[in-house]
């Protein structure tokens, strides 16, 4: 079966690009199951309702996020009530939501698990994304071979370091959060899929899906200033991987990327 990772969708180019790119890159690479991360949807940080609905009726299977679905208030009652909508696992018991979810294949009634982790370098400390992992992997019934991992965090050797550590036990490790593709696809030795980060669906004319100036001042005067959503370059990033449905071990895995003017 084929599985298709959407990168982090950025704001309003974020939800266009997406409403009006995935269906034909789905139509031209016919993957069996779609996930999106949608937790920069809403103006660049976190997910509304009015966007969640947006976005619910697109063809996607299962929704993950990271540190910013918590930047709208809503979220939480969404976290509770929508399965497909998950947040990162290794936040403290007792937060709203849930990071594992298993959905069947709507085109072949295969199981497919999806698991949403954040890192802990450079990002907020909370439990152990590695433990987080086994604990949780370790509940999923037999027949759930085809796995998917959305590891949601800076560093890029943390990143590899979980792709290393679920090889063999997943069928894919990829990474979200950065915005920036990386080249560096792969089979890993037990035939676990990777690829360090998907990307973002959004204004690529940005820095990490934003306007220029803000982030700049930011650099160069070390003051805060409010970031906006830019507006140019919107792309589609994502992964497509081939999976074995019974063993859950992946075959072949290759970049996507489709800017608006080439669809």
């Amino acid at each position: 079966m084929r599985i298709m990772f959407v990168g982090d969708v950025v704001g309003k180019v974020g939800r266009r690009v997406l409403k009006e790119l995935l269906p034909r890159v789905i139509a031209e690479l016919a993957p069996d199951f779609v996930v999106v991360n949608v937790e920069n949807a809403a103006g660049g940080f976190g997910l509304t309702a009015d966007v969640w609905w947006e976005l619910a009726s697109l063809p996607v299977d299962v929704f993950t996020s990271g540190n910013h679905i918590w930047d709208k208030k809503e979220t939480a009652s969404l976290l509770d009530r929508e399965p497909r909508l998950l947040r990162p696992a290794n936040y403290p018991e007792g937060n709203p939501g849930r990071g594992l979810c298993v959905v069947p294949c709507k085109k072949n009634g295969v199981p497919v698990a999806v698991l949403n982790l954040q890192g802990l370098t450079f990002m907020t400390p909370m439990e152990s994304p590695f433990r987080t992992a086994d604990r949780l992997l370790a509940t999923l019934p037999p027949d759930v071979r085809v796995i998917i991992v959305d590891m949601h965090a800076e560093a890029t050797s943390e990143k590899q370091a979980m792709g290393w550590y679920l090889d063999g036990r997943v069928s894919l490790v990829v990474g979200t959060h950065t915005h920036v593709p990386t080249a560096d696809e792969r089979i890993l030795p037990q035939n676990t899929a990777y690829l360090t980060d998907v990307g973002m669906t959004g204004p690529y004319e940005s820095v990490i899906g934003f306007k220029p100036k803000e982030v700049l001042e930011r650099f160069l005067y070390a003051t805060p200033r409010p970031l906006e959503p830019a507006t140019q370059g919107g792309a589609l990033s994502a992964v497509v991987v081939d999976v074995d449905a019974k063993s859950g071990k992946a075959a072949a895995i290759a970049r996507v990327f489709c800017r608006e003017r080439e669809s």
